[in-house]
This record gives C-alpha cells, sequence and structure tokens, in this order.
C-alpha cells in the first residue's frame, strides 16, 4: 500500500523557551525550501508571538496547566489535532507528555518521528570521556524532518524580521543615538549564571562611556527589584523587566545592537533577529548543541576549563559540583567588555 504524501505537518515543542525559539529558523527553513508544506506547530500559548513573520504556519495552543493537563487532557488534545487533517508528526520534545501524544496519534495511524537527543554522546561529554563539539539543536531538529522525507538547509538567511518599534518602548529606553546593548545576568542555575557584582562592573563601564543605552532583562519580581536597584545607579542604563508583554520584549530584542547573555533563552531570542549575540558559560558548554543560531564562536566567553576541569559538569547546568561555586569568576569583565566593544 503506497504511503500518504505529506502536506500538512505538525511539530511538537512545548517548552523550555530558548528550545522553542530554536525550532524558528528551522521551521523557516522548512517552509521556504518546501513551500507547498503546511506546518502547525504545537506549544504554550506564551509561546506564540516567536512565530508572527513564517508564512503558512498555524500555532496550535497546548494548555497543559488545565484543558490538556494529564492522560485525559492529552486525550483530547490529540482530539483537537486530528481535526487539523494532519499528516505526520515531528517531535522535536521527546518527554513524557509528547510519548503520551504520540500514543494516541499513532493509534489513529498518524505517522511521529522523534528528535534523537544524543543522550549517549551528551553523557560521554558531560563524563569527561570524550570532548568535541557535538550536533547543534537545530541540526538534531532538522534530522527529525529529513527522516519524514525533507532535507533543509540550514545555511540561508533564516533570521526574523526586525519588529517595528512603537512609542511606548523608544520613549521608555531613551539614549537617543546610543548603541543599545542588552544585558540578560539572569540563568535557570547558579552554575550558569555571571556573578551579579562582576555584572555590575560591566554595566558600570558601558555606563561611563557615554556610547551605550544598558537594557537589563530579566523575569519574576524578586529578578525585577534587583535589576531596579542597579539600573537606578546609572544614567544610561534601564530595566525593561516588568515593564513589557512578552511580544513588546522581543520588539526590543530584535532592535538591538547587541545582546550579552548567559547560556539562556535570551541568547536563543536574540540570534533569531540575527542580532550580534555574546554568550558567557560557567558549568555548561557550546559543544552540547546549544550554541546561539549563526553566532561567531569567538562570542562565547567560556570559563577557565583548566581550573575548573570537570566542565561540563552537565548539559542543563543543574549540577554544580563543590568547590565550583566560583567558576565563572575566571571571566573577568574587563574581558567582558572588551569582548562586546570589538563586536559592537
Amino acid at each position: 500500500m503506497q504511503k500518504k504524501p505529506i502536506k500538512h505537518i505538525l511539530v511538537v515543542r512545548l517548552s523550555a523557551l530558548g528550545d522553542v525559539a530554536m525550532t524558528v529558523p528551522v521551521i523557516k527553513a522548512l517552509l521556504q525550501q518546501h513551500p507547498q508544506l503546511k506546518v502547525t506547530i504545537l506549544s504554550r500559548g506564551f509561546f506564540k508571538p516567536l512565530f508572527h513573520d513564517i508564512p503558512n504556519l498555524h500555532f496550535h495552543e497546548a494548555d497543559v496547566r488545565e484543558k490538556h493537563k494529564g492522560a485525559f487532557g492529552l486525550n483530547r488534545l490529540s482530539r483537537e489535532l486530528l481535526k487539523l487533517n494532519i499528516d505526520a508528526v515531528a517531535d522535536l520534545h521527546n518527554v513524557l507528555r509528547s510519548n503520551i501524544l504520540k500514543t494516541f496519534l499513532r493509534l489513529n495511524k498518524i505517522p511521529v518521528v522523534q528528535i534523537d537527543k544524543g543522550r549517549k554522546e551528551k553523557k560521554a561529554l558531560t563524563s569527561g570521556k570524550k570532548f568535541y563539539q557535538l550536533k547543534t539543536t537545530h541540526e538534531r531538529y532538522a534530522e527529525v524532518f529529513e527522516s519524514l522525507g525533507f532535507d533543509i538547509d540550514l545555511s540561508g538567511s533564516l533570521f526574523s524580521k526586525r519588529r517595528e518599534l512603537n512609542e511606548k518602548i523608544s520613549g521608555f529606553i531613551g539614549g537617543d543615538g546610543k548603541k543599545w546593548i542588552g544585558i540578560a545576568p539572569f540563568a535557570a542555575f547558579k552554575g550558569k549564571m555571571y556573578p551579579l557584582d562582576l555584572m555590575e562592573k560591566v554595566i558600570e563601564t558601558l555606563n561611563a562611556a557615554g556610547a551605550y543605552q544598558v537594557i537589563l532583562f530579566g523575569g519574576g519580581k524578586k529578578e525585577e527589584n534587583l535589576l531596579d536597584a542597579i539600573a537606578g545607579k546609572y544614567n544610561n542604563v534601564v530595566n525593561m523587566a516588568g515593564k513589557f508583554s512578552f511580544e513588546e520584549e522581543l520588539t526590543l530584542i530584535s532592535n538591538l545592537d547587541l545582546m550579552l547573555s548567559m547560556d539562556s533563552g535570551n541568547a536563543h531570542l536574540a540570534a533569531m533577529y540575527g542580532i550580534k549575540t555574546i554568550t558567557l558559560w560557567g558549568v555548561t558548554h557550546p559543544y552540547a548543541g546549544f550554541y546561539p543560531f549563526k553566532q561567531d564562536k569567538n562570542n562565547a566567553l567560556l570559563s577557565d576549563k583548566e581550573k575548573y576541569p570537570l566542565i561540563p559538569t552537565s548539559v542543563y547546568g543543574n549540577k554544580l559540583p563543590k568547590g565550583y561555586e566560583d567558576v565563572m569568576r575566571t571571566i573577568s569583565p574587563e574581558k567582558v567588555v572588551e569582548k562586546i566593544v570589538s563586536v559592537i
């Protein structure tokens, strides 16, 4: 029996922010190079603005906290998806939720291809057995579509379009004529976060230069208060945390001249728009495959592996061995500023 031709692909990636952002250039490439395809992305509603400028893309919200919670909720979700007449599923997440969903969809003869996360290679990397560049997450995403019969070339221009600034954002940021530098100083784990006292030295130096408007990014009330306290000390520094919607935040990021970030979601948001992005790395390492899309490899400032030989201690930065608390202090503020000035 001949296989049904694939005209409509469901792409599943429910979280997290950086991982969802990394799907964007890959889906852009897929639709540019296979314009006959229709794609539906299944993700959390919060992430919908990431896909605003992709034609032939439909967004379907996964409400995993309420309507689609648990096995019964995922069964309901599968029934919603079947009504969309999908022909195949590209599971770019491969977690418990997407596996349950896969089971429901396969019962209806929908083929599902899942991402190979490279767990074995990543374990060899973090255990110290091997130390080399693994496939990037973007490449792993592309492989899923290739398994469905759609080759993807990621070498072209796949950046999202710069968003138009509105008066609210422009008026808040200010700094007429200055270059805009975004700084996202936080990360999910302590081992990936540059010490705030050192980051403030970076901010102080950039502020004193008078040529830059520094924009601080963060989420959560505690982070917002910390950044408010820092921004309040300097004339050329503003804190946008808690001031804008996610869509407005993306507009702002797309208009930056440079982003300074940890190994975190903000790096991937900036890279999505082709913004020059400098990343600071603690107990994680670019070799694990999470480097921002098409960024110059020289824009990664790494902690000292000779002093801290267990780097990378994990893929996500959740393992901080005893004695590694100050790992990122091996990256001096002077080195960070020097890199910013040379890149911007």
